[in-house]
């Protein structure tokens, strides 16, 4: 957690900035103005980011792009960094991307998002993105691991299989015991992929609840509380009582949130509001915070 601010950054709360490590891969969501120097105080590398990820153009989700492109060629990042966006968004990103002279080395492939649906796939699993409905275009973010399966160890030991044949049979599907052909299906059960959302600014709609169908983390703006949940339609937010009614009709693990206002003295009446919706894990967001993944199911 970079930052968890909402519009204006406070004392405790830096402009919006997120890393989420997954296998290989660092996907960077949103950072706002001051993020490059959050990323040195948790001890994040540019070497960690290979996705920039944007939601929309408001201020506080993507004024710290100058400061992390910059860093990305500043520390000669040798592999090529993704950036997807909103297409509608090309001239804000252009102009944050050159926002000032520097010696450019890094590769930066710019991908903007045209449609909703499948952006991105590789060993990690597949990225995709569904539109939100904000006052300027605005895409939320699922990751999806693939399905795969558990080797269970008592049928290994049924069949006589350990060590360096244990990896051959998953490479191959199948292995030579005495004679006999043992299936994969034979010694292992189905394994669920991990999925991971990322929703900020928006109004309750068919898109957040499709982005964080059965996430096992999900990461959910919370700018207001339902005492003003006027202001929160009016300026096309989501109040701390939406997003933990959304964890619990979408059957969520953990649920993070995450992007307050600065005008509630007391951050924990979000936790208590979104805790009368979902009894599942909640987490109050904090900045430099570091939130595990739930472990497989």
């Amino acid at each position: 957690m970079l930052g968890t601010a909402s519009q204006a950054p406070t004392r405790r709360r830096n402009h919006n900035g997120y890393l989420l490590r997954w296998d290989g891969e660092g996907l960077l969501f949103d950072p706002g103005e001051g993020t490059q120097r959050q990323m040195l105080q948790a001890g994040v590398s540019a070497n960690d980011i290979t996705r920039l990820c944007l939601t929309h153009f408001h201020g506080d989700h993507c004024l710290g792009v100058p400061g992390v492109v910059q860093r990305l060629s500043l520390d000669r990042v040798a592999h090529p960094v993704r950036a997807h966006y909103p297409a509608s968004g090309r001239h804000f990103f252009e102009r944050l991307r050159h926002a000032s002279a520097f010696h450019e080395i890094a590769e930066l492939c710019e991908e903007p998002i045209e449609r909703e649906g499948w952006i991105a796939a590789g060993t990690f699993g597949e990225l995709r993105a569904r539109r939100l409905d904000h006052r300027v275009e605005t895409f939320g973010y699922r990751l999806v691991e693939p399905d795969g399966r558990r080797m269970v160890p008592e049928l290994l030991d049924r069949f006589g299989i350990s060590g360096p044949r244990v990896g051959l049979l998953q490479r191959n599907g199948t292995l030579d015991v005495d004679g006999r052909t043992v299936g994969l299906g034979e010694v292992s059960e189905p394994r669920r992929g991990q999925r991971a959302a990322f929703i900020m600014d928006t109004r309750l709609c068919d898109a957040v609840h499709e982005l964080a169908d059965g996430a096992d983390l999900l990461v959910i703006e919370a700018t207001f509380l339902a005492e003003d949940g006027s202001l929160a339609d009016e300026y096309a937010h989501l109040t701390a009582a939406q997003a933990g009614r959304v964890a619990a009709e979408c059957g969520v693990r953990k649920l993070v949130l995450t992007h307050f206002s600065q005008r509630y003295p007391h951050p924990e009446r979000f936790r208590d509001e979104a805790a009368e919706q979902f009894g599942g894990e909640i987490v109050l967001a904090e900045d430099l915070m570091r939130v595990p993944v739930p472990t497989r199911r």
